[in-house]
């Protein structure tokens, strides 16, 4: 597997080029999206033919990790031809959503398939896609993906408990996890990371590497990432459109 950073953004940013949640994940041909915030989807596009994606995860309905799916659905309709199609996995009511946007009740399903999440395991082409629940909205998910036995990339989505992401990393695997609140602390009633959690996650769940992204406004990147350091000894590093790693193999 490999990862592609395509959008890093929180909701806000004053940082040129910043634009919202999107990570792609590829295996030869085969691509899988997680997330696809605001102004992510040139980068999609440069990246793949968005239709040959196998699917979307979406982990949560706040617009800076799902509000691109509305550029993907104009692609999918009138520049391929015949039209194309591809399939959501989101929270319950993500196509409502799209469909209230534009006051079209027909405007996602022109497009796009969506797959209500739950949380378990799911199969998406070669890929093993678990979800679990994580403490944000009232319907938040992390995601865990894999191929076969090789060690996984571990997504946060937003996630205000770093205990909720315990049960998905396994020794070895990626962590790819918001610290929006940089070296703290977070502020009252946020319901996100900052560093010392993201260290103290690190430390109980031993992955192989930390990949931090989601860095809000007015906090300083390499304070952030010492801050992780300061709690974890393992490889850590802030990342930005454009990054690119393997995950496993």
């Amino acid at each position: 597997m490999h990862l592609t950073v395509l959008g890093a953004g929180p909701a806000y940013s004053d940082r040129l080029g910043s634009t919202g949640a999107a990570y792609l994940i590829r295996d030869g041909e085969e691509a899988l999206l997680l997330d696809l915030g605001q102004g992510s989807f040139p980068a999609l596009a440069r990246a793949v033919d968005p239709a040959r994606l196998r699917g979307v995860a979406v982990s949560h309905l706040h617009p800076d990790h799902f509000i691109d799916l509305v550029p993907l659905r104009h692609y999918l309709r009138y520049e391929c031809q015949p039209p194309a199609r591809v399939t959501v996995h989101g929270p319950a009511g993500i196509d409502d959503r799209l469909d209230a946007l534009h006051d079209d009740d027909t405007f996602s399903s022109a497009a796009l398939d969506v797959e209500p999440l739950t949380e378990g395991r799911r199969e998406i082409g070669p890929y093993a896609l678990e979800a679990r629940r994580v403490t944000h909205t009232a319907d938040s998910y992390a995601f865990r993906v894999s191929t076969e036995d090789e060690p996984g990339l571990v997504y946060s989505g937003d996630c205000g408990r770093a205990a909720d992401l315990v049960p998905l990393v396994r020794p070895g695997d990626v962590l790819l996890v918001e610290v929006s609140f940089g070296p703290g602390p977070v502020s009252p009633g946020a319901q996100h990371l900052d560093a010392p959690a993201v260290a103290r996650l690190a430390v109980a769940t031993r992955p192989a590497r930390v990949l931090l992204t989601h860095l809000q406004m007015g906090f300083d990147p390499p304070a952030t990432v010492e801050a992780v350091r300061d709690g974890w000894s393992g490889p850590v590093e802030l990342v930005e459109p454009g990054f690119e790693t393997p995950i496993a193999g």
